[in-house]
């Protein structure tokens, strides 16, 4: 059975940005789209309030999948679309919805006058504990490139086939631009107010390029028709990767899979593209 692209949906603005990308990926894709809706039971009291109710908040329940679909499919019509709604924990519901997607996107609230973004606690444990790609879309006033480059963070220490498989793929997909960003923090002695060593970051510079060169070898191979821009930049890997994201159609990050079911530890270069990259931000999961 052929997985689907899942949306979480809840109506926000920001969750409807997420299910018009997702159409557009399961497109690329050649993948159904399912949208889902998770009802957190309302407590007892609320639910007999007289502007609540038990009618209207499942009149608005139901409404809420129904008019996206309508949307989507107006909006893409050769996309197949389905609704489907649960009950329950909306972040234990998404995890396990997760399971069975080729991808689960999720919108995320921008706080644009704060300078960066806040990822709800509710993404925040989907993408700290989803087995499969999570791909987070904030409602943005400059709609992301849909066929700009795909940008990859990498970490050369610990590079993953998984990760790097997934970005290749999704550029090959855009038409076929990738980058592919390693950044190294400065050496401890800066912190101690040693002056730098320019010939040593050169070096340091040009054995990481080769070996970042060297890692993304085989892939150059199975995909030809990707142009690889691979860089190496001198400073905070988080800050680096952001800025190589300016404009980019999707950024491809990874998580390492945690087995404790407890915390949202993703890893701060993760962390910071969720909060501070305008464009879709594509979790990867992996050992």
């Amino acid at each position: 059975m052929s997985r689907s692209v899942i949306v979480g949906l809840d109506g926000s603005p920001e969750s409807l940005a997420a299910a018009e990308w997702a159409a557009g990926e399961a497109g690329l894709l050649g993948l159904p789209l399912k949208l889902v809706q998770v009802w957190e039971p309302v407590p007892a009291p609320m639910a007999q309030a007289p502007l609540l109710g038990p009618e209207t908040h499942q009149h608005w329940t139901d409404r809420i999948p129904r008019d996206a679909a309508r949307t989507v499919r107006e909006r893409h019509p050769g996309i197949e679309v389905s609704t489907e709604q649960v009950t329950g924990n909306p972040a234990d519901a998404l995890i396990k919805a997760a399971s069975d997607a080729e991808l689960l996107v999720l919108g995320s609230r921008g706080l644009g006058g704060l300078g960066g973004f806040l990822a709800g606690s509710v993404g925040l444990s989907v993408i700290a504990h989803a087995e499969r790609p999570v791909v987070s879309v904030k409602a943005v006033k400059d709609t992301p490139p849909a066929t700009g480059p795909v940008v990859l963070g990498l970490d050369t220490d610990r590079p993953d086939r998984s990760l790097i498989d997934f970005a290749f793929e999704a550029a090959a997909r855009r038409g076929g631009a990738l980058r592919v960003m390693h950044a190294w923090n400065p050496p401890p002695y800066v912190a101690y107010g040693t002056p730098a060593d320019p010939q040593l970051h050169e070096t340091l510079l040009r054995a990481d390029s080769e070996k970042l060169a060297e890692i993304l070898r085989p892939w150059r191979h199975d995909f030809p028709g990707v142009r690889v821009a691979d860089q190496v930049r001198y400073g905070n890997p988080a800050v680096q990767v952001v800025a190589a994201a300016r404009d980019a159609s999707l950024l491809v990050v990874g998580r390492r899979t945690r087995h404790n079911p407890l915390g949202t530890h993703i890893g701060h270069v993760t962390h910071a593209a969720l909060h501070h990259c305008p464009a879709p931000v594509a979790v990867v999961p992996h050992d």
